[in-house]
């Protein structure tokens, strides 16, 4: 039984699922405002060129109907006569069908926006099932497209009914008209009509995009349980990442005390916190961090040290502003220049004098440390202690 079985989907829709239902062509639709668009295209269309596209048409026909004696019994010249005359119609209807052809593409883009899935064209033989047609068709949502279409029908009807009651008496009076005159206002009565009756489809445009953008954001919903785990695959397992951490640090741990043996000096607390040192005169610019520990580490730190005879300074105050200001193998700050310098040429007088065999800890308490540096814990316990 799946953990979010019987939950709620209370819970907004990720950037994560949403690009994936994105993906299987599940974006938000509104087939009214398509086909609102391609009619009101086709009226703004037929206004604009409709007058021209007449006229064209009926001198192509005059042209055509017009033949010498000489074409009728020239089955060449007829096939010449009926090419020219199909161009000349692709040529005024083209900017007709290109407006329609530019409508039908980008009125879905105005809602959900672009988007092609392969997936979508794999064939689903489910849909083929009539007891799942049949499911759909008695839905909710079958019965709100089918509410749709009745309303659209009602404001089609009273539309309609307006259009003729206003309009009867210069429609019958087209009959008085000369012919071309006639045809020619009764176009012109065509054409706004059928633009009357399209504007009232846009109150059911008006409706539907709203009501279809929110039962997107519905229909992707999750339950509480689908978000911890989306969570928890998309950040990692919170153990799995704890074990990371703890082998990252045991990785940093051995690194850090294979470079002790290679410290000119460790100064410590003496007892809580240790930190080692080194510094090439001819390689570095100021001298190094290249160990720091708190209690059991920095016991170890000493240990690691004493056994390869790195001389152990005991400075408290020095010792704990270097911990907490110095990052691990990075030069110590220029602050502490003076106060390391101290150290660091009283171990080399003593290893020179070969005075010092580094068993015991050498007592330096007189060492200045600025004040400021004292109070600066910005890093806490390095990663390595945690």
């Amino acid at each position: 039984m799946p953990a979010d079985q019987g939950q709620d989907r209370t819970e907004p829709a990720s950037p994560k699922k949403r690009k994936e239902a994105s993906e299987k062509g599940q974006v938000p639709r509104s087939r009214e405002l398509t086909t609102v668009t391609l009619l009101l295209t086709g009226a703004g269309g037929l206004l604009m060129l409709g007058e021209g596209m007449v006229a064209g048409v009926t001198q192509m026909t005059r042209d055509s109907l017009t033949i010498s004696r000489q074409e009728i019994f020239d089955n060449h010249a007829l096939v010449v006569n009926l090419q020219s005359a199909l161009k000349i119609m692709l040529d005024m209807l083209a900017p007709f069908f290109v407006l329609l052809v530019l409508a039908a593409i980008f009125a879905p883009l105005a809602l959900g926006g672009w988007s092609f899935s392969p997936k979508v064209l794999t064939p689903n033989w489910s849909k083929l099932n009539p007891i799942q047609g049949i499911k759909r068709v008695i839905s909710w949502r079958g019965l709100m497209e089918l509410g749709k279409s009745l309303i659209k029908f009602i404001f089609v009807l009273l539309g309609a009914i307006f259009l003729l009651t206003s309009l009867i008496d210069t429609i019958t009076n087209l009959g008085r008209e000369p012919l071309l005159s006639a045809m020619a206002h009764f176009g012109a009565i065509l054409t706004w009509s059928f633009l009357m009756l399209c504007l009232p489809l846009l109150f059911v445009v008006a409706a539907d995009v709203p009501f279809q953008l929110w039962d997107h954001s519905r229909r992707l919903r999750m339950t509480r349980q689908e978000v911890k785990d989306e969570q928890k695959e998309t950040d990692g397992d919170p153990q799995v990442k704890r074990r990371v951490r703890e082998r990252q640090r045991e990785i940093t741990r051995r690194r850090m005390m294979a470079q002790v043996p290679t410290a000119d000096v460790i100064i410590t607390n003496p007892s809580h916190f240790s930190v080692a040192l080194k510094y090439e005169y001819s390689s570095m610019s100021a001298p190094v961090l290249v160990a720091k520990g708190v209690d059991l580490i920095a016991l170890q730190i000493r240990r690691v040290g004493t056994e390869a005879q790195v001389p152990v300074v005991s400075s408290p105050l020095l010792a704990r502003a270097l911990y907490h200001t110095t990052e691990l193998d990075h030069e110590i700050p220029v602050e502490l220049y003076r106060a390391v310098a101290q150290v660091l040429a009283h171990v080399f007088e003593l290893r020179n004098a070969g005075t010092h065999t580094g068993s015991e800890p050498i007592e330096m308490v007189d060492v200045e440390v600025p004040q400021e540096l004292l109070a600066r814990q910005r890093f806490g316990a390095g990663p390595e202690n945690q």
